[in-house]
């Protein structure tokens, strides 16, 4: 392997002349850092990255943990902080709870090992526990879609209790009075928040909990809105209007009631939550409540870089970004 001795050898420098050349390359005069650029191309010198974060202390890598790397929202979100990682010189190390407070612990402890520069997290642990192991470890983080307790720390979310308004209310606009809420997991803060703005705007409107119909997930994705759709069938008293959760259940019932030969948004309207790319793109275009997935990927590695550059005092913040409802047409009788 090609060490920076050879390097210095072979261009005619001192080893600290390529130290600079490869860290601070504006302190060395022009042709001398061409010079040595040109002999670590030429020998293939690649730094170790494991002496530097011995140095330093901390690695260039940032860790973002998500819920579901099969949702497009997480992958958004993901674009969205690795744009913003890449413009500090820093890398992305994406991984995948899959919804499990186990996972979610071993991949904590890995970040631990490899000495992150900070963590991006959607946390699976309603417990707190995982928020302590990070302070446990003086390990830098930021919540994604979940509000940060107590100003301990950075977060960045969405307001869902918001965005479970909007939804119910645009069904309550429509002359539905009978809706059915497809969650996911009930540990889940953004399951209960969409929950609660359904249940608050019925209130409102003077209809009790019993106007909403309750059909649970153990999961948030298609398989799940399906079967959730096969119960939907099955109900005595079905409800003409269904509101899920995330846009996978909503495109999971979509295809369970095209199955059954039902109609949509004529016999039952649909209300997806997310407004990823293949709401607009299915086969009836899905009503979704939109989160700016790619904006707190975005803002929550700029949280984490403020934090981490040693420059003064770090404040912590939490962001509370505004949903949007965008309507189309699984809850328009008539729209082409």
């Amino acid at each position: 392997m090609v060490g920076i001795k050879d390097v210095a050898r072979h261009a005619g420098v001192s080893v600290g002349t390529v130290s600079n050349v490869i860290n601070r390359p504006d302190s060395v005069a022009a042709d001398t850092r061409q010079r040595v650029q040109a002999v670590i191309a030429e020998l293939g010198y690649v730094r170790s990255e494991h002496a530097r974060q011995l140095r330093a202390g901390h690695s260039r890598i940032m860790g973002l943990l998500v819920l579901d790397m099969g949702n497009p929202f997480f992958v958004d979100i993901a674009r969205g902080a690795e744009r913003t990682a890449r413009r500090a010189g820093l890398g992305v190390m994406v991984c995948n709870s899959n919804q499990s407070a186990r996972e979610e612990a071993e991949y904590l402890a890995l970040f631990a090992e490899q000495r992150v520069r900070g963590v991006l997290l959607t946390p699976a642990d309603d417990s707190g526990q995982t928020v302590q192991s990070l302070r446990r470890n003086a390990i830098p983080f930021v919540l994604v879609d979940r509000v940060g307790a107590g100003g301990g720390g950075c977060s960045v979310s969405v307001d869902d209790v918001v965005g479970g308004t909007l939804a119910v209310r645009h069904l309550l606009d429509a002359g539905h009075r009978n809706i059915a809420y497809v969650s996911g997991p009930s540990h889940l803060h953004q399951i209960r928040d969409r929950r609660a703005g359904a249940l608050a705007v019925l209130a409102e409107s003077g209809l009790g909990s019993e106007a909403l119909t309750e059909l649970p997930t153990e999961t948030l994705d298609v398989a799940a809105g399906r079967d959730a759709g096969a119960r939907l069938l099955g109900l005595p008293h079905r409800p003409t209007a269904v509101f899920c959760a995330n846009d996978l259940l909503a495109l999971g019932m979509l295809q369970a009631l095209f199955a059954a030969g039902l109609n949509v948004p004529r016999d039952i309207a649909i209300v997806g939550y997310d407004d990823i790319e293949f709401a607009s793109a299915a086969a009836v275009p899905l009503t979704s409540v939109r989160q700016p997935a790619a904006a707190m990927g975005r803002l929550a590695a700029e949280m984490l870089l403020e934090e981490t550059d040693g420059a003064g005092e770090h404040q912590h913040r939490q962001v509370v970004l505004q949903p949007e409802l965008v309507v189309r047409r699984s809850t328009l009788v008539g729209r082409p």
